[in-house]
């Protein structure tokens, strides 16, 4: 691709070459190998980090900048040719090209250095490279890759292979997260209380690295990224700290287009589509082969051709490459105005966020990229793609988006719930003073409602109960599934004697997901099958629930051959050839999805995973625990592939300081990328 700048991108290049010596840069391994990176500028520290991050896990940090260069086909053949054809569809590199200018020079600089880290790295371990030629990164390809994992992020894939199966579905797979906020007039020492508690996947390109990043321009931030990350996502820094969250509103729009051969009517005119064959790079074997795939655009944007005719999409999340900015300025605010100034940018597409500080103040706001919509459409169904009055070119601003500012009742929360149950019953907002059109959901489910049940016991907070109700892992007394099972509760096991012990079992069970609980084995396998069985809002009869669990008890039967066994020994937190036994279920606060393992087991692979919990108070650094589902490292060889499992397992959590002198007086390794 022609780059318009040409000289320019040399001068970039150039001098930040020139500014960056890597004698310059100190990394300093702590106990656990988590890296502190220290330097006078922050390109010199994104430079760190790069490297730093490139030893513990080169491998996915490619794979997530091959995926921003159209050529995750060269090395996962047919399974990464989809994902570079999405990068075509998406046109992010060419976004990534045409908006280059909307960011400031100083984050052009801080990425730079993080990309010519990345370049080092490579250039010095060319064994480790996994695909010829993939090196140089570019700043275009590095911002591609952003606007490809903030698009995925927010739906993209999941609606574009909704449109490709014919459902026509916005809506996304379950995900979930945790934050809470709790003010210093809610605890007992006056210290305001973070939870930063994000539900992940426990290893690959959106599994959270933990990282300490420290420059003398006032960058001091500790907390998770993910690989290809530059700067922290969330986390917290001698002032303040954010936790996010993945949050429902409506972030893309789906246009059904009215076709005549390869044009669509458009405001009474016939209009061409705008086509292009895009060129795949697939591996087969020892052999790569280019192979062509047609895609379409049209006025409204991505386009696809299915069998039911061509459907258009729409959002912000690849219209716009300042996102990783906005974190950037996030990361360097000193307090609440620095902070909320850097979000009414709105570059960040998605993502709850929920806020606190050493200056008792708490905040949160379900933040996002949503378009201006005309009213009198159903915008969260199937739009008429022939008309402007949908093509919508501007975005809300901050304000227009709902937030809540030191609520009365002294904490906020979220759990992926409905943004209009965020604090005490006093608080929370009206869903009719938010635009309609923004599509923010209403519904609640197992955390929020189990949350809410903790929360109001205590009139103020220690936090040793802070704690407790973070790692709290039982249901609430109504339960609250996508797919509704509560005429579970009222079944007379009597009427069902062939499951009647499983039933009793069921409805004594104290609810909670511990290793040692037989009844959360049982639950966990009717969780799986209904979930296969049955759609979203399904209201299963008595009969239906019956059904499932005669199936699930023949299943365990027939693995463990009884009905009764602990989950600790059917759970697994798997590393390597290490097992160990692991609590948590779906949507309890201390969650844990889990997949088909060996022999009937299953194994985690997405919840629980970056943990950090911080107390704030005035003029004193913040205190900071944290842990991580396995290491600092993705290397089976290293002592920290997986020295934090049995901290997390163990639900205990290791200290950390954003103290410089500190940190390089316990280091068990300093040294200079080289």
């Amino acid at each position: 691709m022609r780059h318009p700048f040409p000289v320019f991108f040399l001068l970039i290049s150039f001098f930040s070459e020139a500014q960056i010596q890597p004698d310059q840069v100190t990394i300093a391994r702590d106990e656990w190998g988590v890296p502190h990176i220290f330097a006078k500028t922050d390109p010199e520290v994104a430079y760190g980090l790069a490297w730093a991050h490139s030893e513990d896990d080169f491998k996915t940090i490619q794979q997530t900048a091959l995926a921003g260069k159209g050529m995750l086909g060269r090395h996962l053949g047919k399974g990464g040719a989809p994902i570079d054809y999405v990068v075509g569809l998406l046109k992010t590199k060419e976004t990534a090209e045409e908006k280059l200018h909307t960011l400031s020079p100083e984050f052009k600089a801080l990425a730079q250095g993080y990309i010519d880290g990345l370049n080092a790295y490579a250039k010095t371990h060319p064994e480790e490279v996994l695909v010829k030629n993939s090196f140089p990164l570019a700043m275009n390809d590095y911002l591609s890759s952003i606007l490809l994992s903030l698009s995925v992020i927010s739906g993209a894939d999941d609606v574009l292979s909704s449109i490709l199966n014919g459902t026509i579905d916005k809506s996304t797979a379950p995900k979930g997260s945790n934050a809470f906020a709790i003010a210093p007039w809610k605890t007992e020492d006056g210290s305001a209380f973070l939870n930063i508690n994000s539900h992940q996947p426990l290893e690959g390109p959106v599994a959270w690295y933990e990282a300490h990043l420290h420059s003398e321009n006032g960058w001091n931030m500790l907390g998770g990224l993910f690989p290809g990350g530059c700067v922290i996502f969330h986390g917290t820094n001698e002032n303040l700290g954010w936790a996010h969250t993945v949050n429902h509103q409506d972030k893309i729009d789906v246009y059904k287009l009215e076709t005549k051969g390869r044009k669509y009517r458009f405001d009474g005119e016939w209009k061409n589509l705008e086509k292009k064959r895009i060129k795949l790079n697939v591996k087969l074997g020892f052999l790569t082969l280019p192979i062509g795939k047609r895609a379409y655009w049209s006025v409204y944007g991505p386009t696809l051709k299915t069998n039911n005719g061509f459907y258009s999409i729409r959002m912000g999340a690849n219209q716009d490459v300042r996102g990783i900015e906005q974190w950037y300025r996030m990361n360097k605010a000193s307090n609440f105005t620095e902070f909320y100034k850097a979000m009414e940018m709105v570059a960040i597409p998605g993502f709850n966020t929920v806020y606190a500080d050493k200056n008792d103040t708490i905040f949160y706001v379900s933040n996002g990229k949503i378009p201006i919509r005309k009213e009198g459409y159903d915008w969260q169904g199937l739009l008429p793609g022939n008309t402007s009055e949908t093509l919508w070119t501007d975005y809300h601003p901050l304000k227009d988006l709902p937030q809540y500012l030191n609520p009365k009742s002294g904490y906020l929360f979220n759990t992926n719930n409905t943004v209009f149950h965020a604090s005490g019953a006093e608080d929370n907002l009206d869903p009719k003073s938010i635009d309609p059109t923004m599509g923010y959901p209403l519904k609640d489910n197992n955390r929020s409602t189990r949350f809410v049940e903790l929360i109001e016991q205590y009139k103020k907070l220690n936090y040793e109960d802070f704690k407790r109700i973070k790692y709290d892992a039982q249901y609430p007394s109504k339960f609250h599934f996508p797919v509704y099972i509560n005429a579970l509760e009222s079944m007379s096991p009597a009427d069902y004697p062939e499951i009647q012990n499983e039933l009793e079992m069921i409805q004594k069970w104290d609810r909670k997901a511990e290793v040692s609980s037989q009844e959360a084995t049982f639950f966990a396998y009717f969780l799986y099958a209904i979930n296969e069985r049955f759609e979203k809002n399904d209201i299963l009869t008595k009969g239906q629930i019956a059904e499932v669990f005669k199936s699930v008890k023949t299943q365990m039967i027939a693995d463990f051959g009884s009905t009764q066994v602990q989950l600790g020994d059917v759970q697994k937190l798997v590393r390597g050839s290490k097992e160990f036994p692991l609590w948590g279920l779906p949507d309890v606060l201390r969650a844990m999805y889990t997949t088909p393992y060996e022999n009937g087991k299953r194994k985690g692979i997405a919840g629980e995973s970056y943990i950090q919990l911080v107390r704030y108070k005035k003029g004193e650094l913040p205190k900071i625990e944290s842990v991580i589902n396995y290491g600092a490292s993705n290397h089976p060889e290293s002592l920290h592939y997986a020295d934090q499992a049995p901290l997390f397992i163990d639900l205990k959590l290791k200290p950390m300081t954003l103290d410089k002198a500190t940190v390089l007086e316990t280091a068990e390794r300093v040294y200079s990328p080289r």
